[in-house]
């Protein structure tokens, strides 16, 4: 199946820092401010809600690389924009830039990769593999 998305495809999503997402209590730090791994988090998500409602029924896509500069902090509280584009499509391999801000400053960039999958075809490799285990 051939899967063409317009170039420059945006989405933008706001989150406010929870406790859950602070460095402190994910374990990546001991501060208590926006952890790495909670902002690439919610990049991810922006990217996969950019195209989630352009695929066919039964599609989705997943994660698959992540190239994050977490350039300034920001505190439990804090709403962040997160911002999505798409920048690059070859067949079912998608490229973003991503972008965070708190407020006018960036506190963070780079890009993330996803691919297109059939959700069933998918689970059902996951599953498979399972039993090999």
């Amino acid at each position: 199946m051939s899967f063409k998305l317009e170039h420059g495809l945006k989405n933008t999503s706001e989150y406010v820092v929870e406790e859950k997402d602070s460095a402190e209590f994910l374990g990546s730090g001991d501060v208590n401010v926006l952890s790495t791994p909670a902002m690439i988090a919610m990049m991810e998500n922006t990217a996969r809600l950019a195209v989630e409602d352009k695929l066919p029924s039964g599609y989705t896509t997943v994660g698959t690389r992540v190239n994050i500069a977490h350039i300034a902090p920001a505190p439990v509280g804090a709403k962040i924009k997160i911002i999505a584009e798409l920048i690059k499509q070859e067949d079912r391999r998608l490229v973003f830039r991503v972008e965070a801000y708190w407020g006018d400053k960036k506190i963070g960039e780079g890009t993330h990769e996803r691919y297109i999958v059939n959700k069933e075809r998918f689970l059902s490799k996951v599953r498979s593999n399972l039993h090999k285990q």
